[in-house]
C-alpha cells in the first residue's frame, strides 16, 4: 500500500477510535491521522508478539482500531498529567 493509502486508512481508523473512546479528545485531523497510523503499527507489533499475526503481516481494520484505542488511552493519560 502506498503512502497516500496509509494516510487515508490511518485517518479512518483514527476517526473510528475517537468515536468509540468516551470523553472529549481535542485532536485535529492531522493528529487523528497520526493516531490511526500509530495504532495500526502498535497493533501489528503487538499481534506479532502475541503470535496472532506473522512478521510483516498487516493488522487489519479491527486490530488497527484496537491499537488506536490503546494509543488514544495512553495519550489521554499523558495529556491529563501535563
Amino acid at each position: 500500500m502506498g503512502i497516500i493509502g496509509m494516510i487515508v486508512v490511518g485517518f479512518i481508523v483514527g476517526l473510528i477510535a475517537r468515536a468509540i473512546m468516551p470523553g472529549d479528545q481535542r485532536l485535529g485531523w492531522i493528529l487523528t491521522t497520526v493516531l490511526g497510523i500509530v495504532g495500526s503499527i502498535v497493533a501489528g507489533y503487538l499481534g506479532a508478539a502475541l503470535g496472532i499475526y506473522e512478521a510483516g503481516q498487516g493488522a487489519g481494520w479491527i486490530g488497527s482500531i484496537v491499537g488506536a484505542l490503546i494509543v488514544l488511552g495512553v495519550y489521554g493519560l499523558i495529556a491529563k498529567r501535563s
